[in-house]
C-alpha cells in the first residue's frame, strides 16, 4: 500500500468524518483518506456518547464551544431529519437539585441569551405538566426546547457510507504511530506507507499521542474518565419524556447525573453518566485494556489537583468519585426524581470514556476545544462534548484555521 493523498485524517470518529465531508463539500479536495485503528468506525467516544444534541446553553460566551454548538446542533439535526434517521426532539429541563443552586439558573439564562439559545424559565407547575415525577428544590426550572437525542452509531455509519460513495477512502485496522513529518509519510509494517499533503489529527482518545509524534502539544496529555450508565427498567413507570438535568458545576466539564430518553421508537431512559478516572483510555469494563503506567501517572496528577483544589476540584472528587457505586448514583438521581428506587434501575450496556485534556503548564483541565498547528499537520485536541453536537460546524472551524495551507495542495 503506497498511496498519496492530499489530506490524511487520523481518526474515524464524528469529527474526522465531518472534516472529510466538509473538505469535499467546499471543493477543496476529494483525494482524502480517513484512517482508523479499529475494524469498524464509532467504537470509541463518538459511538458511545449519550446521543444528546446540546443546545449551547452551558458554554462561556465567546468560547469555541459557544460559537459552534448552536449552529452545529441545528445542522446535525437537519442532516438527521433529511435522512429519516432516528431522532427524539424531546427537549431538556434543568432543575436546581439544591436550593443554594437556584441562582445558577440566572447565570444559565444569561449564557443562553449571549449564545442565542432559546430557553424559557418555568415554574413548578409547568415542570410537573411535562414530567410529573420531577422535583425542583426552588420551584424554578429552565426549559430548553431545542435539545434532541439521536443514535450516534447510526449517524457514524450513514456518514461513512456517504463519504465512501463520494470516493473518500476509509482505511480501517490501520494502527500506527510511525510518522515521518519531514517526508510527510506514515509508515506501516513491511515497507508499506501513505504519503500526504496535509495530515489532520482527529484521533480522539489518542490525539495527544499522535500530536507528540509531531512534537506538538508536549505540555498536554489526556486523562480518561469513565462514564457508566444505568437504565430505567422497561416495567418502571417513572419515565421522563424529556431530558432531565441538574444544575451543573460550571467550573467542571461534567454535567452531573441526568435522565436521558433514547431515540428508539420505544425510548429507553438512561441515568448517568458517572465521571470517574478510568484505568486506561479504552478501559470500558473491569481491567480491559488496563494501562498501569498511565493510571499511576494520572492518579498522582489528580491527587495533586485535589490538594490544590483549583476550580473546586475537591468538591468534584467528593461528589463524583463514588457515583460508580449504585447507591450513590441512585441518591443523585433521587435529587431529580425522588420516587426512583434501586429496583427500578439496571446497569446499562453503554459505557463511554471521556478524555479531558490536562495542561501541565497551567496545571488545570482545558475547558474548550483546542486545535494546534504542526509540520504539514493540524492536531485537534480536547474534542470533547459538545464535539458530536457541533461536528459539522466544528469541522468548518478546523478547516478555516488551516485554509491557507490546504490551498497549497
Amino acid at each position: 500500500m503506497r498511496k498519496t493523498y492530499d489530506v490524511l485524517i487520523v481518526g474515524g470518529g464524528i469529527v474526522g468524518l465531518c472534516v472529510a465531508n466538509q473538505l469535499q463539500v467546499k471543493g477543496i479536495t476529494s483525494n482524502i483518506a480517513v484512517l482508523d485503528k479499529e475494524f469498524a468506525l464509532g467504537l470509541h467516544s463518538s459511538g458511545r456518547n449519550s446521543g444528546v444534541l446540546h443546545s449551547g446553553l452551558y458554554y462561556k460566551p465567546g468560547s469555541l464551544k459557544a460559537k459552534v454548538s448552536v449552529e452545529g446542533a441545528r445542522r446535525l439535526r437537519e442532516w438527521v431529519e433529511e435522512r429519516g434517521l432516528p431522532i427524539n426532539a424531546c427537549g431538556k429541563v434543568i432543575v436546581p437539585q439544591k436550593i443554594e443552586l437556584d441562582s445558577q439558573l440566572d447565570l444559565l439564562l444569561n449564557r443562553a441569551k449571549s449564545n442565542s439559545v432559546e430557553v424559557e424559565l418555568w415554574d413548578e407547575q409547568q415542570l410537573k405538566e411535562l414530567i410529573p415525577q420531577a422535583r425542583t428544590s426552588s420551584g424554578r426550572a429552565i426549559w430548553v426546547p431545542s435539545t434532541s437525542v439521536v443514535k450516534p452509531i447510526t449517524i457514524i455509519r450513514r456518514l461513512q457510507e456517504e463519504l465512501e460513495l463520494k470516493g473518500i477512502k476509509i482505511l480501517k485496522e490501520r494502527n500506527c504511530l510511525n510518522f515521518d513529518s519531514d517526508k510527510r509519510k506514515l509508515y506501516f509494517s513491511e515497507g508499506d506507507y501513505l504519503s500526504y499533503g496535509h495530515l489532520i489529527n482527529c484521533a480522539g482518545l489518542q490525539a495527544d499521542r499522535v500530536a507528540h509524534c509531531f512534537d506538538v502539544g508536549r505540555n498536554y496529555s489526556l486523562i480518561p474518565f469513565k462514564g457508566l450508565y444505568w437504565d430505567l427498567k422497561r416495567e418502571c413507570d417513572l419515565k421522563p419524556v424529556a431530558n432531565l438535568y441538574p444544575v451543573p458545576d460550571l467550573n467542571m466539564p461534567f454535567l452531573g447525573i441526568h435522565f436521558t430518553p433514547s431515540a428508539d421508537s420505544r425510548p429507553v431512559v438512561s441515568i448517568g453518566p458517572t465521571a470517574t478516572p478510568a484505568l486506561g483510555r479504552e478501559n470500558y469494563r473491569g481491567f480491559q485494556k488496563f494501562e498501569p503506567v498511565l493510571t499511576a501517572a494520572n492518579l498522582t496528577l489528580l491527587a495533586r489537583q485535589y490538594l490544590l483544589n483549583r476550580g473546586g476540584f475537591r468538591r468534584y472528587v467528593n461528589e463524583q468519585s463514588l457515583m460508580v457505586m449504585q447507591p450513590f448514583l441512585l441518591r443523585a438521581a433521587q435529587e431529580l426524581i425522588p420516587n426512583v428506587r434501586i429496583d427500578h434501575i439496571e446497569l446499562s450496556k453503554k459505557v463511554g470514556i471521556r478524555s479531558q485534556l490536562f495542561n501541565h503548564n497551567t496545571q488545570s483541565l482545558e475547558d474548550d476545544f483546542l486545535c494546534l498547528p504542526g509540520p504539514s499537520s493540524t492536531h485537534v485536541l480536547n474534542a470533547i462534548s459538545p464535539a458530536f453536537t457541533a461536528s459539522f460546524a466544528l469541522a468548518d472551524l478546523i478547516i478555516e484555521k488551516i485554509d491557507l495551507r490546504l490551498n497549497d495542495l
